[in-house]
């Protein structure tokens, strides 16, 4: 209780010291930052910085739809675009020229399903989300610019392919836009605006985009170690915020050159960027519009000024896809958008977690199953980590053998804790052992771990991967469940109370069952109601891993069996007998028939094998005392009964009698009657030569 306390208090003070610092220091500097930027931005041109327009037209506003809307529907309320590509189908609404129906073809639903994956709906529907690119103006900008509601005019092509761009025009006074929009054979669109100013005087305007999300997707993971919403990159620097904090923080924003700003799931990405490395000011906000939330990421270019009669060519682009890595870094080097791979959530850990993909994805190109791609992955990233986990086994086993020394040092001293505390660390250097040998080796095996655990969560290709048996999508849950049998009886647990969302599947259960075992090999903790509640532990992360992705159980899994094999072998090699070995002793006795041996009887302390067993009392008595000791115990088992009537062959050797004449209290011999002990001759002694004198010299007597 006292280092729960002490730790407590340690969290108490941390998180005293930290939040009043970010409320009243960093987020001051943070805000004041940002007005400086917006006020160099403002400074620069000589004119506010530019916002982008309203969410959404007057005409077509969510509080005019009156809910949500059928998708047919609001795909007929404009004229449209074909898109038609070996990856995409969908179209583009001349409204606006939103990119707001976007189908997947690469990727379906579910498995065995033909329905592919819907990345892009038009505004009003249920989860709706598209992405626009349009103009704001600045200085002498006429009404009318491209914005969401812009009604542009089809100049050239039909469908949108990968050979075939379309051309669409749009008049704003004096300015004329001129719009093509280009596709190439995976997820990037092109869009290359020119721009002629045919009025008399000069024209200041800034190009934006924006994606935009209505409502929290209802498929969100939301998962603490994901991030899901708003992202992108400015200045180089990654910038991201999740649904929920942006509801209640409202806006962010960040300048910088360069860059890209979307929307990110799990597995897809919509986002976009300009077309060169030109100053941006980004912006993420959540704002409430016909009683819903509406989540915007968006970016705003320097303004550009056309003189009369002059034109200027822009070029911008949007994704819209899958979060492959191998697309992603090549749109990242042939279009430069910078950094276009950390949509892919890295973690903290990326300098591990980027390797690792790399060779998972390699592992996987070669078995062709992602799933023995991560056995083999686990498998080598645990031999560099060999000695470590050596070293942290090896001390774990000296901890658990003097395990009873500890428990009779705490009984002994109960009441004085600090003789306890001088006992124990006696101990620890009579027996050699550092306390902290077995947590110091695994503190850098922490964050490994964890980024290989990142790695197989994050990664695209575990998405319907097949693995072995019944596991034929490595995303989803084990389908097997513990309720029917595993598919034994003839029904369904799918919605029924309380076990119809915990289905309990094989391999949830076996990451249970290796949890409990490689916790059996550990040094049981001292006190009982820890012992408890770590005994109680495996059967919690059962129930928690059920719903989680089989690819992360079996990652699980395999990892904890592994340890279990390592540990066992270091544990048996230090002498040392385990919970797995008191159960595989019972077992083998049941089975035989066989007496159960002492150390695997339930309750038997945990310690160093019969074969391999020290004394309990480490302190080695006087030599004096233990060749009495001896003696006396030797002449109390010659008087017992049993003694007596056993056979000559196993009687004890003869001890040297006391000397005659004398009691001594260390002889039990000697307290016997003296008509007993006149009955025992003592050995006969040889007679001792008498050595003769040297000669005498001549002439002495």
């Amino acid at each position: 209780m006292g280092d729960t306390r002490n730790i407590l208090l340690v969290v108490a003070i941390v998180l005293a010291i930290f939040i009043p610092y970010q409320l009243f220091i960093v987020e001051p500097m943070m805000a004041e930052q940002r007005a400086a930027e917006e006020a160099a931005i403002e400074a620069e041109t000589g004119e506010a910085a530019p916002e982008t327009p309203g969410a959404f037209g007057a005409e077509d506003a969510p509080s005019a739809l009156g809910g949500f809307a059928d998708r047919d529907e609001a795909l007929a309320r404009s004229e449209r675009i074909d898109i038609r590509t070996p990856a995409l189908e969908g179209s583009i609404a001349l409204n606006g020229a939103r990119f707001d129906d976007l189908r997947l073809m690469r990727y379906d639903v579910a498995v065995g399903s033909d329905e592919p994956v819907t990345l892009l709906s038009p505004q009003g529907t249920h989860g709706a989300q598209y992405a626009i690119d349009g103009w704001t103006g600045t200085a002498g900008a006429p009404e009318g610019l491209p914005g969401p509601s812009t009604r542009w005019q089809v100049v050239g092509g039909s469908t949108l392919t990968q050979e075939t761009p379309v051309t669409l025009e749009h008049v704003a006074g004096d300015l004329t836009f001129r719009r093509v929009i280009a596709v190439d054979e995976d997820y990037l669109f092109t869009v290359t605006d020119t721009v002629t100013n045919n009025g008399e005087g000069a024209v200041s305007l800034s190009r934006f985009g924006v994606v935009r999300q209505e409502g929290i997707p209802d498929d969100i993971t939301n998962f603490f170690i994901l991030h899901e919403g708003p992202i992108g990159v400015v200045g180089g620097s990654l910038i991201d915020r999740k649904y929920n904090r942006l509801e209640r923080d409202g806006s962010l924003e960040r300048t910088g050159a360069g860059g890209w700003m979307g929307v990110t799931s799990k597995y897809w990405l919509t986002a976009v960027a300009p077309g060169d490395d030109a100053e941006i000011r980004a912006r993420f906000e959540a704002r409430q519009s016909g009683g819903r939330t509406i989540f915007e990421s968006s970016y705003v270019r320097t303004a550009e000024t056309i003189a009369p009669g002059a034109a200027i060519t822009s070029v911008s682009h949007v994704y819209a896809g899958s979060k492959s890595v191998p697309i992603l870094q090549r749109y990242q080097e042939e279009q430069g958008i910078p950094r276009l791979d950390m949509a892919v959530d890295w973690g903290n850990f990326w300098f591990f977690t980027r390797p690792f993909f790399w060779l998972l994805t390699t592992f996987y190109d070669w078995t062709g199953n992602f799933g023995v791609a991560i056995l083999l992955l686990t498998v080598l990233i645990k031999i560099p980590l060999f000695p470590l986990n050596n070293r942290a086994f090896a001390s774990m086993a000296k901890m658990r053998a003097v395990g009873p020394k500890m428990q009779e040092i705490r009984e002994r001293f109960e009441s004085d804790k600090q003789r306890q505390s001088q006992e124990m660390m006696e101990l620890y250097k009579r027996e050699k052992i550092n306390p902290l040998a077995g947590c110091l080796p695994i503190l850098p095996q922490i964050p490994i771990f964890f980024a290989l655990y990142k790695t197989v969560f994050v990664s695209l290709e575990a998405r319907h991967a097949p693995f072995f048996g019944w596991i034929q999508d490595l995303s989803a849950p084990d389908p097997t469940s513990l309720w029917n049998l595993f598919g034994l009886l003839p029904y369904q647990v799918d919605g029924l109370w309380l076990i119809g969302d915990y289905q309990l599947g094989i391999w949830p259960i076996l990451m249970g069952i290796t949890m409990w075992a490689q916790q059996s090999l550990n040094p049981p903790p001292p006190d009982p109601m820890q012992r408890r509640i770590f005994a109680f532990l495996p059967i919690v992360f059962t129930f928690i891993l059920s719903p989680f992705a089989a690819a992360l159980v079996v990652y699980w899994t395999w990892n904890n069996f592994l340890t279990i094999a390592q540990q066992y072998v270091i544990m048996r090699r230090h002498g040392t007998y385990t919970e797995v070995d008191k159960l595989a002793a019972r077992l083998h006795a049941r089975m035989t028939g066989k007496p159960v041996p002492e150390f695997a009887l339930p309750g038997a302390a945990p310690g160093l094998t019969p074969a391999t067993a020290k004394p309990a009392n480490d302190v080695k008595p006087a030599r004096g005392k233990a060749k009495a000791d001896t003696a006396k115990d030797a002449a109390v088992t010659a008087d017992t009964p049993e003694a007596a009537n056993a056979p000559e062959a196993v009687t004890p050797a003869p001890k040297k009698p006391a000397t005659p004449g004398k009691r001594t209290t260390t002889n039990p011999a000697a307290k016997k009657p003296r008509a007993k002990a006149a009955t025992k001759k003592p050995a006969a002694k040889k007679p001792v030569a008498r050595r003769k004198p040297p000669a005498s010299p001549e002439g002495e007597s």
